[in-house]
């Protein structure tokens, strides 16, 4: 395993102009300090010109074996006093999860000596005979047979039931004939053989039954010989990948500065996913932390950045810096960091606090506003303050307010709150129908070479680093959004967006998508880069009032 000496990486340049932060990064939302900065230009520099390893990491091109990494960098300050840096990287790359001048895994899977290569030969020795199982033409043709069988079988006893059915009813016509007609004994004699002639039609449809359940069964037999084999060899992956999964959780075992260590297993079972989520622990920021903390490294600051290509169901943008995600790494970071005074969350902040909001138009059925940035549309879960919680302060007579639709907290513009029940139902038939009429404004980081276009990137939350969205075609929600271009200047473009649909996310993520502008909003702190603010106003909003029918439109220029 790599040494201190062997991952310590000194700055090439003088940092001593450059000021420590007074307290370590708060890694789920920051903007990167300088000496992370300065790492990460050297670390990318290594990545343009190392030799010992390659990897198409997609930087000049898009083939299509091209994938984009996420790499980290941790600046620490070693026993002598001296400021450095550690690099790693999440995942594996090349194919290895140890590559020279990076950190090592908390635990190696790989290495020659890890139980993970022999018990994984197993469960893939398995797989094969599944393959293999699966690919059985026998098990074809016995189950097509033996729906065959079923389908006769059921025909023929049908028509059976129907010819008992017309016999049953000319023997009770019989019956009632004769007893118009017939003396006692000659009517008991055919009552006795139509009676007779009853038995021998039910014992006709037992046989039936029988000689069809009798065929059926042996190929059945026959099928599940065949299937309880391709059964049992599923049940023992699933068990052998369980327990192998289970051994690799133990063996994922975390520091923190205290000396105190946490398997994944340890970490997660008090969450609300005990079971570890696929690739914990194998991301950039745990493997520098631990590394810092076995080595007694001093943590100063961390930052993570992404190399090469944007996955096609993500948006990731090469160079730029992106928190820790949240399923994956919170839990374990919130071991390692115990007892680290960290960067204050800003996401416990209120941000509304000594905002106002424009009232544009209220009677006794509607309340228009205009939002700031940065605030609330409805109460989130640790701050209350929202537009809704205002309106709910100053409507206190009103059945509402009633929430008809809603603006991302960094997204400024109109939005339209019912007072009334009666008035709510409207609105929301008009949003669901689609007649509201909307239109927002963006500057995007980029140039446009085309006047307007279509995006329809479907959408859907994703589960391992929410409130992000993502790309997904498989599970994604249908998303469409108009965009026209405005004008160009300083390297950026002004656009007009006009969405179909209203995904979480929807507008931010087809500007900043590969397969959509490719272009993200300025001051996207989620897709793009943080800024002053979030370019992007619901400049434009039209429906009709809820009780005269009248069209109303309302218009508020955005102020960048």
């Amino acid at each position: 395993m790599p040494t201190p000496e062997q991952c310590f990486i000194p700055f090439e340049t003088t940092t001593t102009h450059i000021a420590l932060p007074k307290r370590f990064t708060f890694p789920f939302y920051y903007q990167a300090h300088p000496l992370c900065e300065l790492a990460a230009a050297q670390l990318q520099d290594h990545l343009q010109t190392q030799t010992d390893w390659q990897h198409d990491f997609g930087v000049d091109g898009t083939s299509q074996a091209a994938t984009g990494k996420m790499f980290g960098v941790l600046v620490v300050e070693n026993m002598q006093g001296e400021l450095g840096y550690l690099s790693a990287f999440s995942g594996k790359i090349a194919d290895q999860n140890l590559l020279p001048g990076f950190v090592p895994p908390v635990f190696d899977m790989l290495a020659q000596d890890s139980f993970f290569r022999d018990e994984l030969a197993e469960i893939t020795a398995i797989n094969t005979q599944v393959s293999a199982a699966q690919k059985n033409h026998q098990i074809t043709l016995l189950t097509s047979e033996r729906d065959a069988l079923n389908q006769q079988a059921e025909v023929e006893l049908e028509a059976l039931r129907q010819t008992m059915i017309e016999s049953r009813a000319k023997r009770k016509q019989k019956r009632a004939d004769a007893e118009q007609t017939l003396n006692e004994q000659a009517l008991n004699e055919l009552k006795a053989q139509l009676g007779k002639q009853s038995v021998a039609e039910k014992n006709q449809q037992k046989h039936l039954k029988h000689h069809w359940q009798g065929r059926i069964e042996t190929v059945q037999q026959q099928l599940d010989a065949l299937t309880q084999a391709l059964s049992d060899l599923k049940s023992k992956r699933a068990a052998l990948s369980n327990a192998l999964q289970n051994k690799l959780f133990a063996q994922y075992r975390f520091l923190n500065i205290q000396g105190e260590e946490k398997s994944l297993l340890e970490i997660f079972k008090d969450t609300n996913t005990p079971t570890p989520p696929a690739g914990a622990g194998e991301c950039a920021a745990p493997k520098l932390l631990h590394f810092a903390f076995k080595h007694a490294l001093k943590p100063i600051c961390m930052a993570e950045f992404w190399w090469g290509i944007s996955p096609k169901s993500e948006v990731r943008k090469h160079k730029k810096y992106y928190p820790s995600c949240q399923s994956k790494c919170q839990p374990i970071l919130g071991h390692m960091l115990e007892e680290i005074e960290l960067d204050d969350n800003p996401l416990l902040k209120n941000p509304a606090e000594g905002k106002e909001i424009d009232i544009l138009y209220q009677d006794e059925a509607i309340v228009v506003v205009n939002k700031p940035a940065e605030f609330l549309s409805v109460p989130g879960k640790t701050i209350q303050d929202s537009v809704y919680y205002r309106l709910q302060q100053q409507f206190k007579d009103a059945e509402g307010p009633l929430v008809i639709h809603r603006l991302d907290m960094s997204t400024s513009g109109i939005l339209v709150f019912a007072l009334t029940k009666r008035a709510n139902k409207s609105l929301q038939k008009q949003f669901i129908t689609r007649t509201v009429e909307k239109r927002y404004v963006a500057l995007v980081e980029g140039k446009l070479d085309q006047d307007s276009g279509y995006i329809t990137l479907p959408l859907r939350g994703d589960l391992d680093d929410r409130p992000r969205q993502m790309v997904c075609n498989q599970h994604g929600k249908p998303a469409e959004t108009k965009w026209e271009l405005i004008e160009c200047k300083q390297g950026r473009s002004k656009v007009y967006l006009y969405p179909k649909t209203g995904r979480t996310h929807q507008l931010r993520v087809h500007c900043a998508h590969m397969l959509g502008l490719n272009m993200p909003i300025v001051g996207d702190d989620l897709y793009g880069t943080k800024a002053d603010r979030l370019h992007l106003h619901a400049e434009s909003l039209a429906f009709d009032h809820p009780y005269s029918k009248e069209r109303m439109k309302f218009k508020v220029d955005a102020k960048f």
